[in-house]
């Protein structure tokens, strides 16, 4: 949450399945470490506090392959792509996109 004392206008997060991610023994203890509930209250308090947009992204959106800069959507982008690089001239790691 600490992205919030840089004073974003918008901060966008995925609305996880928490609750199917759970199902998976694999995946549920790792996932009730993380404290994804806590983390999500914790930061729409602080949008909240400091007037800023908190966006709730549709988990089947397709935000890891849309250009941040243009809205051109990659269709055929693969996981183990970690640079996103555009036709508009943008290039930057995926996670930052």
């Amino acid at each position: 949450t600490s992205i919030v004392k840089t004073k974003p206008y918008r901060v966008v997060i995925e609305d996880l399945n928490v609750k199917g991610m759970m199902k998976n023994k694999h995946l549920s203890d790792s996932i009730r470490k993380q404290g994804f509930y806590e983390f999500k209250r914790q930061l729409e308090y602080k949008c909240k506090f400091r007037g800023i947009e908190l966006v709730v992204a549709d988990r089947f959106y397709p935000s890891s392959k849309t250009c941040s800069k243009c809205g051109e959507i990659k269709k055929d982008l693969k996981l183990k792509d970690r640079v996103y690089n555009c036709s508009c001239g943008l290039s930057i790691d995926r996670d930052l996109n």
